[in-house]
């Protein structure tokens, strides 16, 4: 009997060994296996903290950071434009697959009832000018480039690269590092001794004021037109839309 008892106590303590050795995942009832030292909560705790995150990945992605928005705005701008054209694609399609079914003797039959039928004819007739006033009137219109003209100042407000730094010396208004930072910009953007300054500018101090402003912009907008208007021959009041 001793002997039994000895060998079922052996069988017991290496089933609780084996239960010990179960990580905290057991498939059993769904519960964990824990440990005296409670390792089995720690694992527990997280997987826990891994379930927020299972549940972050699986909602939509961000669109606006995925889709580039350029191209959205574009296929909108071709389908608005083009939406007649969409449109009668399947009519047309529907309309050949009908005449490819009929024959001559059905189409002698419709021209007769048409012949008698003044209702049928009037809605026909309204249909097909209906759809020929709404084509020519969204179709796209083509635009021709005639001539262009580009405003040239006169000489006297040409100012050299020498000149603008010694008008902003002499100011008085800018110190050394300001004026150092001028001459890197300008040196930066290619602005030759060939550039024009407002007239404005060529006082000593400047004097820029709403009014200059006026004249300068009256300046460039009337005199590049002028010449415009002199090499096409086009009369201003045949002009209807000004961009």
């Amino acid at each position: 009997m001793e002997g039994d008892r000895g060998v079922e106590m052996e069988r017991v303590n290496s089933g609780m060994q084996h239960l010990l050795a179960v990580d905290g995942t057991g498939e059993e009832g769904g519960d964990a296996v824990t440990s005296r030292d409670g390792s089995g909560a720690g694992d527990s705790q997280a997987h826990r903290q891994l379930q927020p995150q299972k549940q972050q990945n699986r909602r939509l992605p961000d669109f606006l950071q995925t889709v580039n928005l350029k191209y959205v705005k574009l296929g909108y701008h071709y389908l608005i434009t083009y939406l007649v054209t969409l449109l009668l694609i399947p009519l047309m399609a529907v309309i050949i697959i009908e005449l490819s079914r009929t024959s001559p003797n059905d189409l002698h039959q419709l021209w007769l009832s048409l012949q008698y039928n003044l209702v049928g004819v009037l809605v026909c007739s309204t249909f097909l000018v209906f759809g020929s006033t709404a084509y020519y009137m969204t179709r796209p219109r083509t635009i021709y480039l005639v001539d262009y003209a580009c405003y040239r100042a006169p000489d006297a407000l040409r100012a050299s690269f020498g000149r603008f730094m010694d008008h902003s010396r002499l100011n008085g208004a800018f110190d050394e590092s300001a004026l150092e930072f001028q001459r890197k910009i300008l040196e930066r953007s290619g602005l030759g001794d060939e550039t024009y300054v407002p007239e404005a500018m060529h006082h000593l101090p400047p004097q820029p004021s709403m009014a200059a402003a006026r004249k300068e912009a009256e300046q460039v907008i009337f005199g590049a037109l002028d010449v415009l208007f002199r090499n096409t021959a086009i009369r201003p009041k045949d002009v209807g839309i000004l961009v």
